[in-house]
């Protein structure tokens, strides 16, 4: 394996220490169970020229002057040639076993010799193989997602996702514990392990190439330091962060975060929605859900939508339009009539969803 020379933040560090993308795996056998084959195989082709020989053993000598060449003799002979110690004391004798060792005995035991070193071949190509795999999959990864944080907002975020019709393998996951990661590939993402402050993990997971970024972190320093340095590599991308503290609105904002949700802050006003009013609850919660009852949308407005009024629209509701980039609510005067470009902001049944992206804006709604 070439050691290829790095620059940068990480000069010093081998190929064996590079961020490489684990992308989700097939399903493999345990290593008990991987053991017990190999030690499978290499008895099979052991008994193989044992049989071969036994059957023929009219035609092989034992220079010790037995009595013939017994089964024993044979497995004696198969094992000292299969693993190439050979001692010569029993060796063959007539042209036809020769050439049966020629043929059949030799690639046993080239096949024997295989197993043997198969576990460090199998690490090397495995090494060389996720070499490949990283830079393939880097080189065609542009507008995707990156998740940062795989716990339960990041995995709620990216079923959302899923839900409307973003493809797994158009959505990264970063997370600094290796449980986060083994999950995201259980559930059909590629992921990236380490701390998402690390520029350089940054750029092996193509964020200067990334269309959204979503920010779920325990913390809310850490999320904080992890925008400004998103926000510095990629400064087109559309970057939404999960904080825990309204405080830290302002300065997520300043921070170059385009949508802030405060989860403490919502988890508390749907309790005391849910507690004062339990319907009104019970609404909210239907619509932060997904796959039943109702859910928030936003879409293009068809030919036949445009010149009317937002409420004229038949089977949704419309609650905002978005024009020009800028979220209008329904009651706006300015949106009164639809115009062509016009996006909307609608609630209907979750099953009419079809496919379609929720796109976030960064006002307030």
């Amino acid at each position: 394996m070439v050691r290829v020379p790095l620059t940068g933040p990480s000069r010093g560090r081998g190929w064996r220490d590079l961020d490489m993308v684990r992308l989700p795996q097939r399903a493999t056998r345990s290593p008990f169970s991987e053991l017990a084959r190999r030690l499978g195989l290499a008895f099979l082709l052991l008994m193989t020229s044992t049989l071969i020989v036994w059957l023929d053993r009219a035609s092989y000598v034992d220079s010790t002057g037995g009595d013939g060449v017994s089964f024993i003799d044979a497995l004696y002979y198969s094992t000292v040639t299969i693993t190439t110690t050979g001692y010569g004391d029993i060796t063959p004798l007539a042209p036809h076993a020769r050439l049966i060792n020629a043929l059949l005995v030799t690639p046993l035991r080239i096949g024997f010799l295989v197993l043997l070193v198969g576990t460090t071949l199998q690490v090397l190509a495995d090494q060389g193989r996720r070499g490949m795999r990283d830079s393939g999959w880097r080189k065609h990864m542009r507008n995707h997602t990156v998740v940062i944080g795989y716990g339960t907002k990041g995995r709620s975020a990216v079923h959302t996702l899923r839900k409307h019709g973003i493809s797994p393998d158009r959505i990264v996951v970063i997370d600094a514990q290796p449980v986060a990661v083994e999950a995201a590939n259980h559930d059909g993402l590629a992921a990236f392990l380490g701390d998402a402050t690390r520029r350089d993990l940054l750029r092996r997971a193509e964020i200067t190439k990334a269309r959204e970024v979503i920010i779920t972190l325990d913390r809310d320093d850490a999320a904080i330091l992890t925008v400004l340095t998103v926000r510095q590599l990629n400064p087109r991308a559309h970057l939404v962060v999960a904080v825990r503290e309204q405080d830290n609105v302002p300065l997520l904002r300043q921070s170059g975060a385009d949508m802030v949700v405060t989860s403490s802050d919502a988890v508390g006003r749907l309790l005391g929605l849910s507690s004062v009013n339990p319907h009104v609850g019970t609404v909210m919660e239907d619509l932060l859900s997904s796959g039943e009852g109702l859910e928030v949308n936003e879409r293009q407005i068809t030919a036949d939508e445009v010149g009317l009024n937002p409420r004229q629209i038949e089977g949704e509701r419309v609650v905002a339009v978005v024009r020009n980039d800028t979220l209008r609510r329904y009651f706006d005067s300015t949106v009164a009539t639809l115009q062509p470009g016009d996006r909307v902001v609608v609630v209907r049944r979750a099953d009419a969803v079809g496919g379609q992206q929720v796109i976030s804006n960064d006002e307030d709604f």
